[in-house]
C-alpha cells in the first residue's frame, strides 16, 4: 500500500517540531547517560516496520549490552499471554534510564527514523523481529504498514493491556487510517505525557 502523502507531511512537520523541542535537552541527557554507565548515548534497536528490519534509535536507558542479558531474564517476563517481553522493574534499567522512560524522553531519537521514512509518527508499535515472527497469521498485516512512535494501543493502556486487546487495537488502526484519527492520537499522547507520563 502506497504511503499517503498527507501522512508523510504530517510525519515531517511533527518530527521536525519534536526534534527542535528536545534539542536543548540533548546535551544534558547525553551527559547524564555517560556519567552513570558505560555505553553509547543512543542505541540502535532492531525492529520490524513495513515488513522490513530497521534500526530504531533511542536514548540508552539500560546497561551496556542489555539485549545480551535478556535471555537470562525470561522467567521474569510479565507478558505471559503472547510473544511480547516486559518486566516492570527491569534490573537492566539505569537510574537515568528510569527517568527517561517515565517521561518518554528515551523515545525522541525515533523522530530521526521518522525523518528517514522508516517510522511514522502514528502507527502500530514497532516490534522486535522475534516478537513479530510470533504474531498470529491473521495479524501479520499489521507488520506490513509503517510502524509508529505512538499509536492507538499506546494511548489506550499500552503494555498494560492483554496482548489480544493490544493487537486488536493495532489491527483496528491499520484498517482505519485517517488524518483526524492520527491527530487525535497525537494530541492524546501529548496530554498523557504532560499529565500521566506512566500511561504510555
Amino acid at each position: 500500500m502506497k504511503y499517503p502523502l498527507w501522512k508523510r507531511i504530517f510525519d515531517l512537520v511533527v518530527a521536525l517540531k519534536g526534534l527542535i523541542l528536545i534539542s536543548p535537552l540533548v546535551p544534558l541527557i547525553a551527559l547524564a547517560i555517560k556519567m552513570e554507565s558505560e555505553g553509547p548515548v543512543i542505541v540502535k534497536l532492531e525492529r520490524v516496520s513495513e515488513g522490513k528490519r530497521i534500526k530504531v534509535y533511542k536514548f540508552r536507558s539500560m546497561v551496556k549490552d542489555a539485549q545480551d542479558l535478556k535471555k537470562n531474564l525470561a522467567s521474569l517476563n510479565e507478558r505471559k499471554d503472547g510473544p511480547l517481553f516486559k518486566i516492570k522493574n527491569d534490573p537492566r534499567l539505569t537510574r537515568v534510564g528510569k527517568f527517561l522512560r517515565k517521561f518518554r524522553l528515551d523515545e525522541f531519537p525515533q523522530l530521526i527514523n521518522v525523518l528517514k521514512g522508516e517510522l511514522a509518527i502514528v502507527g502500530p508499535r514497532p516490534r522486535e523481529p522475534q516478537e513479530a515472527k510470533a504474531y498470529p497469521r491473521r495479524y501479520k498485516k499489521i507488520l506490513e504498514v509503517r510502524q509508529g512512535v505512538t499509536g492507538l494501543s499506546q494511548v489506550n493502556g499500552a503494555s498494560s493491556l492483554p496482548f489480544a486487546q493490544e493487537i486488536e487495537l493495532d489491527k483496528s488502526y491499520t484498517e482505519n487510517i485517517t488524518f483526524g484519527g492520527d491527530l487525535k492520537i497525537l494530541l492524546k499522547t501529548i496530554t498523557i505525557l504532560f499529565f500521566d507520563p506512566t500511561a504510555v
